[in-house]
């Protein structure tokens, strides 16, 4: 029997439960999947925890790779055998799971199937943040938070071989050689340094256009002053806890300010959309513009130490959990 690991209850990681589950037949439009990897990703602690409300009991999980065991009726793109990946909906820490197929995508040649467990959803969500929120140019100087993370790290790579100038912040100095490796030309150390005074210096008092920030409430006020009137700050998430609420009147004394606080369901919720987001994810990393470090592996049994090394920003790059 295929297990997957669950939550009853809201929590911390000890909540978690690793628990055999039935998997039935494919029903239309849905396909089994033989999961073969599965990506692990700070809004699985999230919904973990209630932040992010889930119906419970629930099987924790956002993306992951593997293989079509079965085939439900009206589904004609996908056949048994087939190499898949998919970002969402949540369920895929579990060895055998059902998935709608207007979600799933093709795995490339040339691309393993850690390697797309690895950057469905951090990749897709680089995508969507340099190239549709805002369109990343040559010329550009840009601020990226957490660059060592896994969306950091892909974002900056991105952004680099589009011909950006990038500026990346981390928390710690063991943590510059990896934001370097990803394309930042300036690395600032957050626990050493104030980020928006060594922002206005690097940038000769202009600021930046676009800051990307998936740290959330300590870092928010300080990255509205990181920006170049008129510029756009990007709250893609909340690692160090919600945003407070804000008098958006800040927005004007600062510039003219733009604020997004955009989600990756919402830009892939057209099929089309997720397929050519996924496309040009998937062209980026087979050119190596983009390379994804997997530098943490667990078992799938394991995730609830897999979910205290990520809130205690233990890790780099992209963990993997493997079934």
């Amino acid at each position: 029997m295929p297990y997957a690991m669950r939550i009853h209850e809201t929590g911390g990681p000890e909540q978690l439960r690793y628990e055999a589950v039935e998997v039935g037949a494919p029903g239309p439009g849905q396909v089994r999947v033989r999961n073969t990897a599965v990506g692990l990703n700070f809004i699985d602690t999230y919904h973990r925890s209630g932040l992010y409300a889930v119906a419970l009991p629930a099987t924790l999980g956002m993306e992951g790779a593997g293989v079509v065991e079965a085939v439900g009726p009206k589904v004609k793109d996908l056949k048994i055998g087939d190499r898949v990946a998919y970002s969402q909906p949540i369920g895929a820490y579990a060895d055998v799971l059902l998935r709608p197929a207007a979600r799933l995508v093709k795995v490339p040649a040339g691309v393993d199937d850690q390697l797309a467990a690895a950057v469905m959803l951090k990749g897709l969500t680089a995508q969507y943040l340099v190239r549709r929120t805002y369109r990343v140019k040559a010329g550009d100087t840009i601020l990226v938070h957490s660059a060592a993370g896994g969306v950091g790290q892909i974002v900056c790579q991105w952004a680099r071989y589009l011909g950006a100038t990038v500026i990346g912040t981390v928390g710690s100095e063991a943590k510059v050689r990896v934001a370097k490796r990803a394309g930042c030309k300036h690395v600032i150390v957050t626990s050493k340094d104030k980020c928006a005074p060594r922002v206005r210096e690097l940038t000769k008092g202009a600021g930046v256009p676009v800051v990307y920030d998936g740290v959330g409430k300590e870092t928010f006020m300080d990255s509205l002053d990181c920006l170049a009137p008129l510029g756009l700050m990007v709250s893609y998430g909340n690692a160090s806890g919600p945003v407070p609420p804000v008098d958006i009147g800040i927005l004007s004394h600062r510039g003219s300010l733009f604020l997004t606080r955009p989600t990756l369901t919402t830009y892939v919720a057209k099929r089309e959309d997720l397929v050519s987001g996924a496309r040009e994810l998937f062209a980026v990393v087979k050119k190596g513009a983009v390379k994804i470090a997997i530098n943490q592996t667990y078992a799938l049994r394991d995730v609830a130490q897999a979910h205290r090394d990520i809130e205690s920003r233990a890790t780099t790059g992209s963990t993997i959990l493997l079934p």
